[in-house]
């Protein structure tokens, strides 16, 4: 059965009314949170940072209805200011180096984002926790490693090996230890690869192969095609950060890692062929590469059926729904991006 969820006082919504802080709110998936929070009534702050131009937060006006503050995620006395003046009552910790490649050419910058960030944010959170009613951390499938038996279920171990992998593993424990130790509200979501309108960073395959069709260039795969994944539009990865931050004004549930994703694992070959025929091109991808690249992990999908039966969570976008209309947003952005560069 779903978790019962206690509304804000005064509220119909459980965040009607609440101040969140999203850090990473200006990324793909943050703005598309800030966005819903929005929606339920939440006044959502955000760290101020360098926005891209073409970003959703700000072209799509979500910055504008955000209030923005000064704070900077890698001084502890900033984030504790920020915390206790501004009232946060739930913090959704997004802020992180996302990008599987990125990390292998540059580690230190990706702990220094993704592990000793985190913990200088829980550590903020324990110094207001009188306030707080939930902190919801985001981690990532990559926090598994490989694994002999599939799907993961959250009590597969954490074997990583690559620094993203670890990055998202030791976040992970951190953040869970800080509920086990101190009492702290938090718990963490391990989402599958998510997609959807939005993600500017080129690198992913689904993001650069709607460019690339959209362009009427050959889709590139730096793989052979055969690894396989879990894909989740960013719409139920939202609702997923919804649902765990809800959970945690049940008694009990706080420590607690949960899993979302689709549960059905796709070969990259196979995502690609499916936008190429959404797109209604007849195109043939380009496979430069042999095998999993190196550094990344061949297979990978979730196991969500403790979400589904404990707090109601269930995907609601249909990977086909999902991927056309992605690739109707991209195309009308690159043709906008176009006909503004021409003008």
């Amino acid at each position: 059965m779903p978790a019962p969820s206690r509304a804000f006082p005064g509220s119909a919504s459980p965040f009607a009314g609440a101040t969140a802080f999203v850090t990473g709110g200006q990324g793909f998936v943050g703005a598309h949170l800030c966005e819903r929070l929005l929606a339920e009534g939440a006044r959502v702050v955000v760290p101020r940072r360098d926005v891209h131009p073409d970003s959703r937060f700000r072209r799509e006006g979500v910055e504008a209805r955000c209030d923005l503050v000064d704070c900077d995620l890698a001084d502890f006395a900033s984030l504790q200011r920020v915390l206790a003046e501004e009232g946060v009552e739930l913090v959704f910790h997004l802020a992180a180096q996302t990008i599987v490649g990125t990390a292998n050419r540059a580690p230190l910058s990706t702990f220094e984002s993704n592990v000793r960030g985190t913990w200088l944010l829980l550590e903020a959170c324990r110094s207001v926790s009188d306030q707080l009613r939930g902190v919801v951390v985001a981690s990532s499938d990559k926090a598994y490693g490989q694994a002999e038996q599939l799907p993961y279920t959250e009590d597969t171990p954490l074997q990583p090996r690559y620094p993203y992998d670890v990055s998202k593993a030791c976040a992970d424990l951190i953040a869970r230890s800080y509920a086990a130790t101190f009492g702290l509200p938090v718990a963490v979501l391990r989402l599958a690869n998510i997609y959807g309108p939005g993600d500017l960073n080129w690198s992913r395959i689904v993001p650069e192969t709607c460019r690339a069709l959209a362009e009427g260039r050959r889709p590139v795969l730096r793989s052979d095609g055969s690894p396989r994944r879990d894909f989740l539009h960013v719409a139920d990865a939202v609702e997923a950060y919804l649902a765990v931050a809800r959970s945690l004004t049940v008694p009990g549930l706080a420590g607690r890692a949960w899993n979302a994703g689709s549960g059905r694992p796709l070969a990259v070959i196979e995502l690609v062929e499916r936008l190429i025929e959404l797109a209604g091109n007849s195109i043939a991808p380009e496979v430069r590469g042999a095998g999993t690249p190196r550094g990344e992990i061949d297979e990978q999908w979730l196991d969500s059926r403790a979400i589904a039966s404990e707090l109601g969570w269930r995907p609601q976008v249909e990977l086909d729904a999902g991927l056309a209309s992605t690739y109707q947003w991209y195309r009308a952005f690159l043709a906008e991006k176009a006909t503004a560069a021409s003008a």
